[in-house]
This record gives C-alpha cells, sequence and structure tokens, in this order.
C-alpha cells in the first residue's frame, strides 16, 4: 500500500474512534528500530494500540503477522518506557475496506 492511501486509511480510522469518544493520543508513533504504532488512542483509563490495516476486502487483517505484532508489543514496551506510564492497555487493529470500518 502506498503511504497515501495508508495516510487516508489512518485518517478514517482516526474520525472512527473519535465518533467512538475516544481521545487521540498520538499517530505515526516511531519506536526506534523496532517499528511504528500507526494510533494510540484512550478511552475509560485504557490506551488502545491501534494498527490500521486497508484493502479492497476484510484480508487486509492478514498482513497482520504474529512477526509484526512482536514489532507492535515492543513499540508498546518502548512507548510505555519513554512515557514513563503504568496504565491498562490493549492492541487493537481497525481494518478498513472499502467504506466499511472493523474495529477489532
Amino acid at each position: 500500500m502506498s503511504r497515501a492511501k495508508g495516510n487516508i486509511a489512518e485518517a478514517k480510522a482516526a474520525s472512527f474512534l473519535l465518533d467512538q469518544n475516544f481521545k487521540i493520543v498520538e499517530q505515526n508513533y516511531y519506536a526506534k528500530k523496532l517499528g511504528e504504532i500507526d494510533i494510540i488512542a484512550c478511552k475509560d483509563d485504557v490506551y488502545h494500540f491501534v494498527e490500521v490495516k486497508s484493502g479492497e476486502s476484510f484480508e487486509a487483517i492478514y498482513n497482520i503477522t504474529p512477526s509484526k505484532i512482536q514489532k507492535i508489543i515492543k513499540s508498546i514496551e518502548y512507548y510505555l518506557k519513554v512515557k514513563n506510564l503504568d496504565v491498562s492497555y490493549c492492541i487493537d487493529a481497525i481494518i478498513i475496506s472499502n467504506d466499511d470500518i472493523d474495529f477489532i
């Protein structure tokens, strides 16, 4: 996926989260040599680390591989350490296919 298409998908995902009463904390957070977290959001004192994938079908979810999940986990650990946070959190995915949004 091109960076431009990725930016459009991430903007749609952020808008979706805002509509669901999430607060967007950061977008495109780069953890040194570990990876990127597409969206960091917060709702009800829980941080949500969101991976955004888009494509022409729900099958875009298959781009979230075990190695990608490990990079996300390491990036989250780095983020929490750098920000000195001790918070509840979860890892979510937003899959955008055409005009459908699935929040997992």
